[in-house]
C-alpha cells in the first residue's frame, strides 16, 4: 500500500503545525487543547481517504466513542476503570478543599530537607512509584509540592520536566501506570512471550530504575544552581477557584481527545512505514511520540513476532521522547496545564534532555548490548 501524494502532503503539514505551531504562534499556545483538537479532527478526516488492510481508518462510531470515553476509563486499576478527567477533578477539589494544611506540610519538609535533597526525593520516589500510583496521580502530586516550594519560575520549571521524564520512564513498568504499558502486555500475553503483569518490570527494570535515579540527581544539580537569595523564589499563594479546578480537567479531557484522534489520524502512516523500519533507527523515529499519543504507536508498532531488543528499542524510544514536549505524556499534559508552562519553557530544558537521554540508551541498548 502506497499512500498517495495529495494524503502524504495533508499528514505532514498537519505534523509541522502540531510541532511548531505552539512555539510560532501566540494564539495556538494560549489555546493549545482546541488546536490539537482541530488538528486530530484534519488528521481523522484525511485518513478516511486510506484503506489499511486488517485496520479501520477514518471517521467511525468507534472511534468517536472511544475519544469520548477514554478521558473517563484510561486506566483500570483492580477491575475499575478510572479516568485522566475523574482524577484531576477530584484530586483538584480535594486540594482546593484543604489546600491550606496540604501546602502547609510540603513547606513544613522543605524546611526540614535542603531543596536539592527534596528535589532528589521528589523526582525519585515519584518515579519509582508511578507505575503503581498511576502517572496521573504523580503527576498532580508533582505540581502541588512545586507549587508550595520556595523556587523561582525557572527552577519550577526545570523541576518538573526533569520530574515528568522520571515519571514518564516509571510508570511504563506496571499496566497501573500508563496505557502503554497495558497495551504492551496486552500484544504480548500471548506466545512467545505470555507479558503477565511484571512483564515490563522484568525487561525494562534495569534501564528505567538507574534512568530515574539519574534524573534524581540531575534535578539536585538543576537546584544547586539556585540562589537562595533570589527574590523571585517564593513558595506559590493558592489562588484557584472552583471554576479554575474544573476548567482544567475540562482542559485535560479535551486534550486525551485530541491525542486520541491524532493518533488514529496518522495510523496510515504508522502502518505504511514505521513498522518497516529496523529498530536502530525506529528508536529514534520515535521521537513522534513527543507530539503524538505513545499508546497508539506502541499498538502498532508492538507484536508477539518481533524479538527482545526489538520491543525493547520501540518502548524506550517511546517512554524517553514523551518527555520531550507537552503534548508528549500524560504527566507533561497535567503539569503544563497546573503550573502555566509554555511549549517554549518546557522544551528548553525538555528537547536537549530527551536528546541526551536517547543518546545515552543508544548505546546501552545498542552498542552495549547491555
Amino acid at each position: 500500500m502506497a499512500l498517495e501524494p495529495g494524503v502524504l502532503i495533508g499528514f505532514l503539514i498537519i505534523f509541522i503545525a502540531v510541532l511548531l505551531g505552539p512555539f510560532k504562534v501566540h494564539v495556538i499556545e494560549e489555546n493549545l487543547e482546541v488546536f490539537l483538537f482541530v488538528c486530530g479532527i484534519a488528521a481523522m478526516t484525511i485518513s478516511g481517504f486510506v484503506e489499511i488492510p486488517g485496520a479501520e481508518t477514518g471517521w467511525r462510531m468507534e472511534i468517536i466513542e472511544e475519544a469520548l470515553t477514554s478521558p473517563l476509563n484510561s486506566l483500570n486499576i483492580g477491575g475499575i476503570p478510572i479516568g485522566i478527567f475523574q482524577i484531576v477533578l477530584i484530586v483538584g477539589l480535594i486540594i482546593y478543599k484543604w489546600h491550606e494544611p496540604i501546602h502547609k506540610a510540603i513547606r513544613k519538609m522543605a524546611n526540614a530537607l535542603s531543596l536539592k535533597i527534596m528535589a532528589f526525593i521528589l523526582i525519585a520516589v515519584l518515579g519509582l512509584f508511578s507505575s503503581v500510583m498511576s502517572a496521573i496521580l504523580a503527576a498532580i502530586i508533582l505540581v502541588e509540592m512545586v507549587n508550595a516550594l520556595p523556587l523561582s519560575r525557572k527552577s519550577k520549571i526545570d523541576l518538573t520536566v526533569i520530574a515528568c521524564f522520571s515519571i514518564g520512564l516509571g510508570a511504563a513498568l506496571t499496566p497501573l501506570g500508563e496505557p502503554l504499558s497495558t497495551i504492551a502486555i496486552s500484544k504480548l500475553a500471548g506466545e512467545p512471550y505470555h507479558a503477565s503483569f511484571t512483564f515490563l518490570f522484568d525487561m525494562l527494570g534495569k534501564y528505567i530504575i538507574p534512568g530515574i535515579l539519574a534524573y534524581g540527581i540531575i534535578g539536585m544539580f538543576f537546584l544547586g544552581k539556585v540562589d537562595m537569595k533570589d527574590s523571585g523564589m517564593k513558595a506559590e499563594e493558592y489562588n484557584e477557584t472552583v471554576k479554575d479546578v474544573v476548567m482544567r480537567a475540562v482542559k485535560v479531557y479535551l486534550f486525551i481527545m485530541a491525542l486520541t484522534f491524532l493518533g488514529d489520524g496518522f495510523k496510515p502512516i504508522i502502518f505504511e512505514y514505521f513498522t518497516q523500519i529496523p529498530s536502530t533507527v525506529l528508536y529514534w523515529v520515535n521521537m513522534v511520540s513527543a507530539i503524538l499519543d505513545n499508546a497508539t504507536l506502541a499498538a502498532a508498532e508492538i507484536g508477539p513476532a518481533m524479538s527482545e531488543l526489538q520491543i525493547k528499542s520501540i518502548l524506550m524510544g517511546l517512554l524517553i521522547a514523551g518527555g520531550m514536549l507537552i503534548p508528549g505524556n500524560i504527566p507533561n499534559i497535567i503539569s503544563a496545564g497546573k503550573l502555566g508552562i509554555t511549549s517554549k519553557e518546557w522544551a528548553r530544558l525538555g528537547i536537549p534532555m530527551g536528546l541526551v537521554s536517547m543518546g545515552i540508551y543508544f548505546v546501552i541498548i545498542f552498542v552495549l548490548k547491555i
